[in-house]
């Protein structure tokens, strides 16, 4: 693995055939792969097979499964959205969170594909740069890495939830309190309000908002000193 994979130039064979393929279309028949299968089931192999190569010539363009893994990431995630510069910064963050789940839950095995040590690409850097860019002045330069990690955070808990987790779990524990309520009295009480007034599977919004409610409280609070 290099971590200037994405950076470095790409040398040009001067002898030889041309090169028959591109990285973006190695990366491409990978993400159809995970999509289908999950990301186990991509191996250079796999990829070279479905398009139709050797193993080896996969190595004219990558030189591991962490390369292509970082590849398919950078094809799946695309650019950062485009928010408008009239936006107030809570409606823009908002955007962004939004725009980012939208992109893991259309790719279930992105969030195995980010973990660890791996090459970081120009469009995941751009997400930074984009949340970055519309936070609101008054946080330190940690302060704004973190609130971008926390809003992430949030984001990748709630894509490994495969919408409907909070419907499926109420359905599950309601069949176990039928013959233990008395032991768990306030998840009782609450699964009994939702059942009565609705609210289920708002956690995305409902936690999003209470991550902005928290970044605006501190800033009004240093503001009034």
């Amino acid at each position: 693995m290099t971590a200037d994979f994405f950076w470095a130039p790409r040398p040009r064979p001067t002898r030889g055939p041309k090169p028959a393929l591109t990285l973006e279309q190695i990366a491409d028949a990978a993400v159809a792969i995970a999509d289908a299968e999950g990301l186990a089931a991509v191996s250079m192999q796999r990829v070279a097979a479905d398009l139709g190569y050797t193993k080896m010539s996969l190595y004219r363009y990558l030189s591991s499964k962490t390369e292509l893994v970082a590849a398919m990431m950078e094809r799946a995630l695309g650019g950062s959205p485009q928010i408008s510069a009239r936006a107030d910064w809570r409606d823009a963050l908002t955007q962004w969170a939004t725009a980012l789940l939208a992109a893991y839950e259309s790719h279930v095995w992105s969030l195995e594909a980010t973990t660890g040590r791996r090459p970081v690409g120009p469009h995941e850097i751009a997400w930074l740069e984009c949340a970055l860019r519309v936070l609101p002045p008054g946080l330190t330069g940690a302060e704004r890495l973190d609130a971008v990690a926390t809003l992430a955070g949030h984001v990748r808990m709630i894509a490994g939830q495969h919408g409907g987790a909070e419907s499926d779990l109420a359905d599950a524990m309601s069949a176990i309190l039928r013959d233990h309520a008395a032991s768990y009295p306030a998840v009782v009480a609450a699964l009994s309000e939702v059942a009565d007034e609705g609210g289920a599977d708002n956690a995305f919004a409902f936690g999003l908002a209470r991550i902005l409610d928290g970044l605006e409280s501190l800033l009004e609070r240093r503001v009034s000193r």
